[in-house]
């Protein structure tokens, strides 16, 4: 009988239950202790990766009783130490133990642990397929959607139309159930974990915030939320700044005079989508262009480096900017006190900033600045 030991990265994505079911063939399927714990710290933590592993650990014990595989859980478990320095490998190499001591073939969906495991002779399956779904979130959206909004019990809503001029409307007449939205949001973290364009932003117990390639997307679970619920932002409208058709007297301001800018709006009014404008017209202009934002989500050429909140603070951020001295900084989304007061710093270093706020007045912004 064949024997293979899996790592996390096939079990809190789905496809080692997928993998094992194509095998003609009976296998021994070993789960170091040290897998668990990582699943059941994740797990306890709130973070969405370790329900889905949880999960996925009930589907092959289902499979065992079902008599279609051979299933063990082998080793000891890791310390807490251990645990909270899985990102540098420790569980990684734990897990490559068992199998060079058991003489299995490693299941792996992460190529650093692939690659090591080669080069000490284990042998390695290494899964690249990705999981069917029958929902995705994609399924939700067509050319003329903004956003959907998606939550157990209630109809999906969808936002239609561009900035400033858009209608709510129900995609379908029956409501979702939790079983869709937990499928949808496996989904999206699964891929964003894959996708090297894509990223986890924030993961908190109930919350999980991911950038998946342009789609900006807030999960919202139980004890947050009372449902869950998913939230997702696709920019469907790029402009340039001649787009808006400025007159020459500010085309010639805010290239040679305005260093310190602000778009105030309403959600939803196209802000994101002029600051955007902004940043292509200073870089085409040969000006450094950075930009502050969390979660990373404007839509601008590589040219432009996007930064997010460095060890979740923007003051450390900003930090780095004042290094870096660009000649425009994009801030989205200044929400706290201290995001205003991170723009007057580096507006006071002498880096051109646009900032993005949450207002419906002009005066209602300025006013930020003054507490």
């Amino acid at each position: 009988m064949k024997v293979f030991v899996a790592d996390t990265s096939v079990i809190v994505d789905g496809r080692l239950t997928q993998y094992l079911e194509s095998l003609k063939e009976r296998v021994r399927v070993i789960i170091p202790e040290a897998v668990v714990a990582e699943i059941e710290h994740q797990a306890n933590e709130g973070k969405a990766i370790g329900h889905v592993g949880l999960e996925e650990l009930k589907k092959l014990r289902k499979m065992a009783d079902e008599n279609k595989i051979s299933l063990e859980f082998y080793g000891e478990r890791p310390e807490l130490w251990q645990i909270r320095k899985a990102k540098a490998g420790e569980i990684d190499h734990m897990v490559r133990e068992v199998a060079r001591e058991l003489n299995a073939v490693l299941i792996t969906g992460d190529q650093v642990q692939r690659d090591i495991a080669i080069a000490k002779g284990i042998e390695v399956v290494y899964l690249t397929a990705r999981k069917e779904v029958k929902h995705r979130l994609e399924d939700f959206f067509d050319e003329h959607t903004m956003s959907v909004h998606l939550k157990a019990g209630v109809k999906p809503l969808a936002k239609k139309g561009k900035p400033g001029e858009w209608r709510l409307v129900s995609i379908r007449d029956d409501p979702l159930r939790d079983e869709e939205l937990e499928e949808i949001a496996d989904d999206i973290v699964e891929r964003a974990r894959r996708d090297p364009e894509s990223f986890i932003e924030l993961d908190e117990p109930g919350a999980t915030v991911v950038q998946l390639r342009n789609y900006r997307i807030v999960i919202a679970k139980p004890p947050f939320a009372d449902r869950i619920e998913i939230t997702a932002v696709r920019p469907i409208t790029k402009l340039s700044i001649k787009d808006y058709e400025p007159s020459e007297k500010l085309l010639e301001r805010l290239t040679d005079k305005a260093q310190g800018i602000l778009i105030a709006g309403a959600p939803g009014e196209g802000k994101t989508t002029f600051a955007q404008a902004l940043a292509e017209y200073y870089a085409s202009m040969g000006r450094i262009v950075k930009t502050m934002e969390k979660p990373r989500d404007l839509q601008v050429s590589e040219e432009i480096t996007q930064y997010t909140a460095l060890s979740g603070r923007m003051e450390k951020t900003g930090d780095v900017l004042l290094l870096v001295r660009p000649d425009y900084t994009i801030f989205d989304e200044m929400r706290k006190t201290s995001d205003f007061k991170i723009y007057a710093d580096l507006r006071l270093a002498g880096v051109g900033m646009i900032g993005v706020v949450h207002a419906t007045k002009p005066i209602d912004a300025i006013q930020r600045f003054i507490g």
